[in-house]
C-alpha cells in the first residue's frame, strides 16, 4: 500500500511539474560585446574563427544561409540576462564549430533569427 502512495504522489508531482516545463518566449536586446566579455566565453569563444555580425565579410562562402537554432536550458543560469548570454554563447560555439568542420576560418553576415525575422 505505501509503495502505492509513494507511486501516486510521484505521478501527480511530475504531472504538475510537466505543466510548469515550457519555454517563455520573452526578447531580450544585449550588446555582443558584453557576451563576449563574460568569464563563460573565454572557454567557449575559438579566436581562431573569426565572427561578424550584420554584413558579409570577405573569403570565399563554403555554406550559404547556415542556421543555428539551439536550445539551452534556463535551470541553473540565474538570471534573465544571463541565461540568454549562455543560449547567445552556445549558437556562437555552434557556429564556429561547423565553419571549423567545413574548413572555414570565419562566420559573416550573422543575424538574429527570432521567430524566422
Amino acid at each position: 500500500m505505501p509503495g502505492k502512495i509513494l507511486t501516486a504522489c510521484l505521478t501527480g508531482l511530475l504531472a504538475v511539474a510537466s505543466t510548469q516545463a515550457h519555454a517563455r518566449d520573452t526578447r531580450y536586446d544585449l550588446s555582443i560585446a558584453q557576451a563576449l566579455a563574460t568569464p563563460e566565453a573565454a572557454g567557449i569563444v575559438d579566436p581562431s574563427i573569426k565572427m561578424t555580425f550584420g554584413r558579409k565579410g570577405p573569403g570565399k562562402i563554403i555554406q550559404a544561409d547556415a542556421v543555428t537554432n539551439k536550445k539551452t536550458s534556463r535551470v541553473g543560469k540565474g538570471t534573465d540576462e544571463k541565461a540568454c548570454i549562455w543560449a547567445f554563447l552556445s549558437a556562437y560555439k555552434q557556429l564556429q564549430q561547423r565553419a571549423s568542420e567545413l574548413g572555414g576560418t570565419g562566420v559573416s553576415n550573422i543575424v538574429s533569427y527570432y521567430k524566422k525575422m
